[in-house]
């Protein structure tokens, strides 16, 4: 993936290009990761609540290996990362879309050294990772309510039941 290609997807950023392209966004800068499997309303209300939190949003998906290990299914993620990232690149809430293969995102956290980091409500902000380091630098972790419950797991089951 590349920043040299036109519209959304030069919102795609390699993991090392990172620090140099954040460098070029309006803070507050607000962090978020996730495996953004089958996009739905509810991540696309939370990535829009993440983004009013600051003046530009940087997105880290799992790796399609680092998704496997959350043990969400053999068959898991659905979709690939190139297409994950490119449909996060999409939304206009994205500022940035980058990558993790590490079971957590800690090392682009710390590369990126937000203002404000971000999960979604099923995380309490002390268990969040990187919450300790944020907080170290003057920054702030919040933990966004879900206001729809939806569930890339519950879709697929009830695709699969049919």
């Amino acid at each position: 993936m590349s920043a040299d290609r036109p519209g959304f997807e030069a919102k795609l950023c390699e993991p090392a290009q990172l620090p140099r392209r954040i460098a070029a966004l309006a803070r507050p800068l607000v962090f978020t990761n996730g495996v953004f499997d089958i996009l739905h309303r509810g991540h696309v209300t939370y990535l829009a609540e993440a983004r009013a939190l600051g003046a530009s949003l940087v997105v880290a998906a799992n790796s399609d290996a680092s998704a496997r290990r959350l043990g969400k299914g053999e068959d898991r993620p659905i979709n690939r990362l190139e297409d994950r990232a490119a449909v996060l690149a999409a939304l206009q809430a994205v500022d940035l879309v980058s990558w993790f293969d590490e079971d957590t995102p800690l090392a682009l956290i710390l590369a990126c050294r937000p203002d404000v980091l971000v999960k979604g409500g099923d995380w309490k902000p002390e268990a969040i990772v990187g919450a300790r380091e944020v907080i170290a630098w003057g920054g702030s972790v919040h933990s966004i309510p879900f206001q729809f419950e939806r569930s890339t797991t519950a879709t697929l089951n009830r695709i699969r039941g049919l």
